[in-house]
């Protein structure tokens, strides 16, 4: 293997990228997600882990599809406000995509600032 092969090997397993860091963030994510409900009031996950995953896989699909489209960071923190806002209501809509998750407009509001916060601290990149 190249020198430059090998480097680029070496930081993509620092950073994450491959396969078992892509399986890492979204298990994180959906723990987030589990923490998130078990302490906002209007945010329930019913089904464990399982749901939190899926929960998760469609947060972050919805987030993607707004980035590409709108050319727009969806992050709770990525615009200010808007992101924030833009990030609530995902979360909000996302309840109706996944059986097992209720999510209140207050409970997403909620939901997103802990996210947001928690994100900063481990930052996931999916949610």
């Amino acid at each position: 293997m190249s020198n430059a092969t090998q480097n680029n090997d070496q930081q993509r397993r620092s950073t994450g990228t491959g396969l078992i860091g892509f399986i890492i963030r979204f298990a994180v994510a959906a723990i987030v997600l589990m923490v998130t409900a078990r302490f906002v009031p209007g945010f329930r996950i019913g089904g464990g882990f399982v749901t939190a995953l899926i929960a998760a896989l469609v947060i972050a699909a919805v987030h993607y599809l707004i980035e590409k489209l709108f050319n727009f960071d969806a992050s709770p923190f990525g615009r200010g406000i808007s992101g924030f806002l833009v990030s609530a209501a995902v979360i909000y809509f996302a309840q109706f995509f996944v059986s097992g998750m209720e999510v209140s407009l207050l409970g997403a509001v909620i939901g997103a600032l802990i996210i947001g916060l928690i994100d900063m601290v481990l930052p996931t990149r999916v949610i």
